[in-house]
């Protein structure tokens, strides 16, 4: 027998094997794969599929030729031939060996099996193999068998946990863009994996006030997101609590601390909207937002009023105040936007961003959040995405003029863009803070 060409089609043809609705439907496709593809090379007939609960390991299905047998017949998982496969990863026995059960096995309709124990411990697949079968040939074969599954079953278990905390995620995102005066807003965001560490929130203060919030947790994916959410509870209940923003700032560096986890500095713009144009914000070591005035050339920048959350618990945060006349444009942005690269190793760089808002600067929110997206996204092009990128654009209609209504956006995949949708569209957020009046102005 060629070794090297049967490892290589069985280790290719259990790859190729997409994902099931389920773990165990996965395993059962990969178990009749391997009885369709290799019956005759490794004398495979069928098989039974096991799966720990207790002390036993429960039948849930058989497959190929195997006997039938009711399902949830149960096997005691202190079973020498189990045993073995427990701490082999694999065994094969006949009715022969030592510690095999004789009458459970001709229950089966067995008289020479194969078993591989795979994701923990927490599966068994049997195979019935004719006698004739090379004790080599399936060694070898069993091993990839087993190292695939134990892939498939992790990998299914990871994604598991991943699209749960898309959903977690996805779900404190907020649902609507504030409406409140002349304010025209709008935000973006598209992680550069399933889940991500930027953030951004808009919080209800009054008829005629909001909050906006921008975050950028160091690093991205699964323990950047668990920032993300401790951000959004942390602002929401200070703010809620009429807490000072400047107080609400310093007790979420405090939390964050705190924290065990290995990335725990995180950058964070926040400011609280009048209907005026008057903004009382604080800036926590993030990428200063951008202001346009109206006709103007230059551009004001946002500085820092303190350094990110996390590396020291009695940093202090200052509060500054700015206003937004008619016409303005306030630009707020995560770092993955202006280090996004292109092929050449060039970045996308603060200046072609203010190129953009000098183009955009008479047109909705959304058109110029969007372009800054899109330009972003074709300058990057055939480039690994290395870092979440949000946008968040707030600007004041001009004197005379009706403020653009944005057009609904349907929620996308986590992966791509995921705009909020206009708040008379939209359902109100079931965890969304109480109203309460603006504690700074």
């Amino acid at each position: 027998m060629d070794y090297r060409a049967l490892l290589k089609n069985v280790e290719k043809t259990l790859s190729s094997i997409e994902r099931s609705e389920d773990t165990l439907s996965t395993i059962a496709n990969v178990a009749e794969s391997i009885v369709t593809n290799f019956r005759r090379e490794l004398g495979i007939m069928g098989g039974r599929l096991y799966v720990h609960d207790e002390g036993q390991y429960l039948l849930q299905r058989g497959f190929g030729r195997s006997k039938k047998i009711p399902a949830n017949l149960a096997v005691p998982a202190v079973y020498p031939p189990i045993e073995k496969a427990m701490e082999e990863g694999l065994v094969i026995a006949d009715l022969s060996d030592p510690g095999v059960d004789r009458e459970l096995e001709k229950k089966l309709g067995v008289t020479r099996f194969a078993a591989v124990s795979f994701g923990e411990g927490n599966y068994l697949l049997s195979f019935d193999v004719r006698p004739k079968v090379r004790r080599e040939d399936l060694l070898l074969s069993l091993g990839i068998i087993r190292t695939v599954l134990d892939s498939k079953v992790r990998t299914e278990k990871l994604e598991g946990w991943m699209n749960d905390a898309r959903r977690i995620q996805q779900s404190i995102l907020p649902r609507a863009f504030p409406r409140v005066a002349d304010y025209d807003v709008f935000a973006l965001t598209c992680p550069a994996e399933i889940v991500g560490g930027d953030f951004y929130d808009f919080i209800p203060l009054s008829d005629f006030a909001f909050g906006a919030a921008i975050a950028d947790a160091s690093g991205h994916g699964l323990l950047a997101s668990l920032l993300v959410r401790d951000i959004y509870v942390g602002l929401r209940m200070g703010i809620g609590g009429d807490l000072k923003i400047a107080r609400t700032i310093e007790r979420l560096n405090k939390i964050l601390n705190k924290s065990r986890l290995t990335t725990k500095f995180v950058s964070l713009f926040y400011g609280e909207f009048e209907a005026d144009g008057e903004i009382i914000y604080v800036n926590a070591g993030h990428t200063p937002p951008l202001l346009l005035r109206s006709g103007a050339k230059d551009f004001e920048i946002l500085d820092s009023t303190g350094m990110v959350l996390g590396p020291s618990p009695n940093a202090a945060y200052g509060r500054r105040a700015v206003k937004m006349h008619p016409g303005d444009v306030l630009f707020l942005y995560t770092d993955g936007i202006i280090e996004a690269t292109n092929l050449k190793g060039q970045e996308f760089g603060e200046h072609r961003v203010k190129k953009l808002m000098k183009a955009f600067r008479k047109k909705p929110a959304q058109q110029l959040g969007e372009a800054v997206m899109a330009k972003v996204k074709e300058w990057s092009a055939g480039h690994l995405t290395e870092d979440d990128r949000t946008v968040v654009v707030i600007r004041r209609a001009e004197k005379g003029v009706a403020k653009a209504r944005p057009r609904k956006k349907a929620t996308v995949a986590p992966v791509i863009e995921t705009p909020a949708v206009p708040e008379e569209e939209a359902k109100p957020a079931p965890d969304a803070s109480p109203v309460a009046e603006p504690t700074e102005a």
